[in-house]
């Protein structure tokens, strides 16, 4: 008997597995037949779980999104009058999303036009409210600087964070802990930067 938690565990794989081949291949460039085999079903059986791969793509732009923003609201309520932790904690999440889920970094980048519209714009929407709990954090750290320098910051600091699925060096990757502190020290240096 299947129960509810092994459905949505079974529904996690099979995200995780779309997410990776999607971003490896492109959204065309895959079957369900490839992402049912890759966690062990029939591509047919996958309609059980979505009712294509447009709801797989929705799914994960529309969910890491919605993550994101429910993560740094969560950080804001953990640490109230302290712009400075809740700065680092900010980038802290982020960057654990920027090297847990490069697949969806790159997927957003190349795929996010191939959303109903609907789907896009709430993306859309989640994604400016992230881009506030920043922005409104940022200033009351750094008290110079004007809501446009601030906002313009925020962005530059998410382009350098949601580069990581560049950093891919087979010769020498960095640890996952070494590339979290440098990718937290340049965060933080870029925001000092600004406030110059």
């Amino acid at each position: 008997m299947v129960t509810r938690t092994d459905a949505t565990t079974r529904r996690q794989q099979i995200l995780k597995e779309a997410a990776r081949l999607f971003a490896e291949r492109g959204f065309h460039g895959v079957g369900v037949d490839e992402i049912g085999a890759a966690v062990g079903i029939s591509g047919p059986g996958l309609y059980r779980h979505f009712p294509g791969k447009d709801a797989m793509l929705a799914e994960l732009l529309v969910g890491i999104s919605g993550q994101l923003l429910t993560g740094g609201r969560r950080r804001v309520e953990e640490c109230p009058g302290d712009p400075a932790a809740l700065l680092d904690s900010l980038i802290e999440g982020h960057i654990d999303f920027a090297l847990d889920d490069r697949p969806l970094i790159v997927l957003h980048d190349r795929e996010l036009d191939r959303l109903r519209d609907s789907d896009r714009k709430l993306v859309r929407q989640l994604q400016r409210q992230y881009v506030e709990l920043w922005v409104e954090t940022v200033r009351a750290r750094y008290a110079t600087l004007t809501e446009v320098e601030a906002r313009t910051a925020v962005h530059a600091v998410f382009g350098l964070l949601n580069s990581t699925p560049h950093l891919r060096r087979p010769d020498a990757p960095p640890s996952r802990a070494a590339a979290a502190a440098l990718l937290h020290r340049l965060a933080r240096g870029a925001f000092d930067a600004a406030a110059q």
